[in-house]
């Protein structure tokens, strides 16, 4: 085994380790996307508190297997940093949604016979973008899933 090949397990023996500890706190903390019409103020401060810890530690956790796929062919390294900015995007305006929801919880409840129609669009929206968040973050692991098996164990064995 050359040098070059050494250095480059080495990096991705280094990158894995950073996965798998990002990958067990995110399993810890899985999210759910799932929305609960729940109407408490203090209910969608926390669940919003719990979606950012959440999406940053995500977020690190792409950027690591980004790194990864920088290592081994650029060109999809490049193509997963768009998916990893699409995931912050999305995080984004759930967040800003949620914050919508925060300042009037009533809004999400669908037994409220006398909702507006910017109250039916939230709730809409809401669902949609969590939908989205969640397909895009299987997009993504699915990617890397299949990178690895291709890329990463003929390096690493």
């Amino acid at each position: 085994m050359n040098e070059g090949t050494e250095n480059l397990k080495k990096s991705i023996q280094n990158c894995s380790e950073k996965l798998t500890k990002l990958g067990s706190i995110l399993s810890k903390n899985q999210f759910s996307y799932k929305i609960e019409e729940k109407t408490s103020k203090q209910y969608w401060q926390k669940r919003i508190e719990y979606f950012k810890k959440y999406n940053e530690t995500g977020l690190a956790y792409y950027n690591q297997v980004q790194n990864m796929m920088n290592f081994i062919d650029k060109d999809k390294g490049q193509l997963f940093l768009l998916d990893i900015g699409k995931f912050h995007q999305l995080g984004i305006k759930l967040i800003k949604i949620m914050e919508k929801i925060e300042e009037t919880p009533s809004i999400i409840d669908s037994k409220d016979k006398q909702q507006s129609h910017w109250s039916k669009e939230i709730k809409k929206e809401i669902s949609e973008t969590s939908m989205e968040c969640l397909d895009h973050e299987k997009y993504m692991n699915i990617s890397f899933r299949e990178f690895y098996d291709t890329h990463v164990k003929k390096i690493l064995e």
